[in-house]
């Protein structure tokens, strides 16, 4: 890569927190991140894999930091970011799923999965915004949301309302916060190999999905890397307010 392409994609000098961080993408998210020369802190409910996170990301060379945060908390959020300090980059990954049939949630369960994903990622993302402009400093804010705040699918009635507020939020704020420098954009991952959905997707129930698919093919967690680091970096310093996909296609198949 040439030196000049090379460094808009360079993070040295910049602080990220990656939210919802103890496994799947969240943890890809701040290994590649860190890779890229960023200070990572990272975020979960669960402490355990965050510190063995933590301990992979300082092996490799990086820097990074855990810190525990229940996004559904705002003095939670508050602590957390007050530890961390300036950010420049906020990865809103947090999230929360289930499978019912529509009539069989109740408000609990509906109000769990919106809470987590909609209200917990708007007020990471306030509190956040709010810190960058004290500090004159701009930034960038990627929200996590998913091809399923487009498309539906079955059994998921409450993620995929709480995903298409996410998407209609991420323009809202990016509409507000330009003027600050902070750019809020999505990513909106298709389904993506982890180790969290392995087995249903390799599952018979899996392989027709697949074959849904135009490319035939899920993503793997390196797929969103380039979409990533894009959105992070000053390679997409004049995006704002938008949505990248990275589906293998999914999004749009034919009906």
């Amino acid at each position: 890569m040439q030196p000049v392409i090379a460094q808009l994609f360079n993070l040295e000098g910049r602080r990220a927190l990656v939210t919802g961080a103890s496994s799947g993408l969240g943890r890809h998210f701040a290994l590649t991140l860190a890779a890229a020369g960023a200070e990572v802190a990272v975020a979960a409910r669960r402490s355990e894999p965050l510190r063995q996170l933590v301990d992979d990301i300082q092996a490799a060379g990086g820097r990074a930091s855990a810190h525990s945060l229940d996004v559904t908390r705002r003095d939670a959020i508050c602590r957390c970011l007050d530890e961390v300090g300036p950010l420049d980059i906020l990865v809103n990954n947090a999230g929360v799923s289930d499978s019912r049939n529509v009539l069989a949630y109740d408000d609990e369960g509906w109000d769990q999965i919106l809470d987590t994903n909609l209200k917990g990622a708007w007020s990471v993302a306030q509190e956040t915004a709010r810190r960058m402009v004290q500090a004159q400093r701009g930034g960038s804010v990627i929200n996590v949301t998913s091809i399923l705040a487009s498309r539906v699918a079955g059994a998921v009635s409450p993620y995929v309302a709480a995903k298409a507020g996410l998407a209609h939020l991420t323009r809202a704020m990016a509409l507000e916060l330009a003027r600050h420098g902070i750019r809020v954009n999505a990513l909106a991952p298709g389904y993506v190999m982890t180790e969290l959905n392995e087995d249903f997707l390799r599952s018979d129930a899996g392989e027709k999905l697949r074959a849904r698919i135009p490319s035939r093919a899920f993503c793997q967690p390196t797929d969103l890397d380039g979409a990533l680091l894009l959105l992070a970096s000053d390679a997409g310093k004049a995006m704002t307010g938008t949505e990248i996909v990275v589906d293998g296609g999914h999004l749009c198949s034919g009906l």
